[in-house]
């Protein structure tokens, strides 16, 4: 029996590979002698880098940068096993998971961290990015990352304008004489399953700004502002971001990179699936294990254990689905080939002992899961058929 497992972190509690590893611990336990393929998988958020370095065999790269807070930290890239593709998380360097609570505030956060792990990349030879942008904790439209690949931002004065989404309405000269000329000679893919326009009732400010710390009024002042911005950009280049779809992801960001890089925009969890070979890893699988998190209605817009169970789907596997928590909805999800859904949580318990507990108990869900589905006698009808095939051999 062949069984593929490819979940998705379990966010704030244990990453992909983890997660995988508990799940075909609990398998193991019910049947040993299974063929398992551990494809730990992301949707173009946080995550991807781990995801796809681990798969491919790569390797990350440590680097200083300045957070979201422009302190010094520690963020890193992601060198995929073919030594040519580089992966660039904005969480690593720019992430929401970097900013305590009570300093959540976009006006000051910046991308600046982004655009050093470009520069560093750049610096150490590479052309190739996939550039994984969920997460961010930031509204600036970009600039911190531009500003760090040499783009200069004058306000009227002639100063250059500080960090942060507050800056962007100061900004009345964009100079690039000093951008860097490499990026021009190199290929950016954009893995991200945003839409939103920049500016307006759909755009970075509004729809992402309140998890990011915009109050009500912060988020009209900001919108404002990179409204703003967007003019200045379209007076530069001829590209109108204002409601282009997908630069309002990652507080503007993407717009930025639609603006002033060569590049192309894919679905998260496509690129992922390819540069992991999931289909590759799918063939002859007599069932697929997935799961995150939360699973709710929202998992059918591009996450995780969808885009997993529509490519199974395609070869007739059934795909189930473990995760901590399920929300409403959920019923969609059977039209893309997810064959059930199972919360892990087997007890009344607090968040903090799920999170503590999730490798245990995803691993004694998975076994339930497969106990269920392939009673004892099938499989052991199947591995005595498997047995001798390999015997006739």
């Amino acid at each position: 029996m062949k069984i593929v497992i490819a979940p998705d972190s379990f966010k704030g509690s244990v990453s992909a590979m983890v997660a995988a590893l508990s799940i075909e611990k609990g398998i193991k336990k019910y049947i040993p002698h299974a063929e398992t393929v551990l494809v730990p998988i992301a949707d173009g958020g946080e995550g991807t880098m781990d995801s796809l370095v681990a798969t491919t065999g790569g390797k990350k790269v440590n680097v200083t940068v300045k957070g979201p807070l422009s302190n010094p930290i520690d963020a890193e890239y992601g060198l995929l096993g073919d030594g040519k593709t580089c992966v660039i998380e904005m969480a690593s360097a720019s992430g929401l998971c970097l900013v305590p609570q009570d300093l959540k505030n976009p006006m000051v956060t910046t991308t600046y961290g982004t655009g050093q792990l470009i520069k560093k990349a750049l610096d150490d030879g590479y052309r190739n990015f996939i550039l994984a942008i969920g997460g961010s904790a930031t509204n600036d439209g970009g600039i911190g990352m531009l500003q760090a690949l040499g783009m200069r931002l004058y306000d009227s004065s002639g100063e250059l304008v500080g960090f942060g989404g507050g800056e962007l309405d100061r900004i009345v000269v964009i100079d690039n004489n000093n951008w860097d000329k490499r990026i021009a000679d190199s290929i950016f893919l954009i893995a991200s399953d945003v839409q939103n326009p920049l500016i307006g009732p759909n755009g970075a400010s509004h729809v992402f700004g309140p998890q990011k710390g915009a109050t009500p009024q912060m988020i009209d002042i900001l919108d404002k502002k990179m409204h703003h911005w967007a003019d200045l950009v379209q007076a530069k280049t001829g590209i109108q971001l204002h409601d282009m779809p997908g630069a309002g992801a990652a507080g503007g960001t993407c717009g930025a990179f639609q603006a002033f890089f060569p590049v192309t925009m894919k679905r998260g969890i496509d690129v992922v699936i390819e540069y992991t070979r999931l289909r590759d890893h799918l063939q002859g699988a007599d069932v697929v294990f997935t799961g995150e998190g939360q699973i709710d209605f929202q998992t059918a817009s591009g996450k995780t254990p969808m885009g997993v169970a529509q490519e199974a789907q395609k070869l007739g596997i059934p795909t189930f689905v473990l995760c901590g928590s399920i929300g409403r909805g959920i019923e969609v999800l059977y039209e893309y080939g997810i064959q059930s859904i199972h919360s892990i949580i087997n007890a009344p318990m607090s968040l903090q002992e799920a999170i503590e507990r999730a490798p245990e108990l995803l691993a004694q869900s998975a076994e339930q899961v497969i106990r269920t589905f392939f009673p004892y006698k099938t499989v052991t009808e199947k591995n005595q058929k498997n047995e001798t095939i390999k015997l006739q051999k």
